[in-house]
C-alpha cells in the first residue's frame, strides 16, 4: 500500500469533509465517535414552531456536511458508514481544513446563536445582510454587489460601502 493515496498520508490524520445523506449528520458523527474517529457536526440551537408548541432544537450549521479527522486507514471506514455519500474533493484530491478554520467553525457556532451559512451563490443585488463577526460586527447593509468571494456592501447608516470576504467573517439574511 502506498504511503499517500488521494493526499492523505498514512499515519497522520487530517481534517476532512465528508458529504452524508440529508438529516443524517449527527447519526453519522455518533457513529464515528463510536468506532473512535474524531468527527465534528457543528450544531446550532435554534427554535422551531409548530401549530401547538414551541421547541429548541440543535441542528447542524451545514446541511449534508461533517468534518473528520483521519488517516487513510480510517478513511475507509467513514466511507464505508451508513449514510456517507463520500468525501468533499478538488482535483480527485479531499478538501483537507485546518485545525484552525475547524476552532473558527466552534468559535462561531457557540458564539453566535443566529449564525447562518449563506451560500454566495444564494446572494442577490439588494439581499439585506447582518456581518456577525469582525470590525463591523451586527452592521447590516444591502449587497450592491458579488464579486467571486467578496461583496460589495452598501451600509447606510455609515454612508458608506464595504467590501466584504466572505471567507473571514460570517453572514446571515438580516430579518
Amino acid at each position: 500500500m502506498k504511503d499517500k493515496i488521494l493526499g492523505i498520508t498514512k499515519n497522520t490524520a487530517q481534517w476532512v469533509v465528508v458529504y452524508t445523506r440529508s438529516n443524517f449528520e449527527k447519526r453519522i458523527d455518533k457513529n464515528l465517535k463510536e468506532q473512535g474517529i474524531l468527527s465534528y457536526c457543528p450544531l446550532i440551537t435554534c427554535r422551531n414552531q409548530w401549530a401547538d408548541r414551541v421547541k429548541t432544537v440543535e441542528k447542524p450549521f451545514f446541511s449534508s456536511y461533517l468534518f473528520v479527522k483521519a488517516s487513510l486507514f480510517d478513511i475507509t471506514k467513514v466511507r464505508s458508514s451508513p449514510g456517507v455519500i463520500n468525501l468533499i474533493t478538488n482535483n480527485g484530491k479531499p478538501v483537507v481544513i485546518t485545525d484552525q478554520e475547524i476552532e473558527q467553525i466552534k468559535l462561531i457556532t457557540r458564539n453566535y446563536s443566529d449564525a447562518q451559512v449563506v451560500s454566495i451563490g444564494s446572494l442577490s443585488i439588494g439581499d439585506k445582510v447582518k456581518i456577525n463577526d469582525g470590525a463591523l460586527f451586527n452592521v447590516e447593509g444591502i449587497v450592491n454587489k458579488v464579486m467571486g468571494t467578496k461583496i460589495l456592501m452598501i451600509i447606510e447608516q455609515l454612508g458608506c460601502a464595504v467590501v466584504v470576504k466572505a471567507n473571514q467573517v460570517a453572514l446571515s439574511v438580516a430579518s
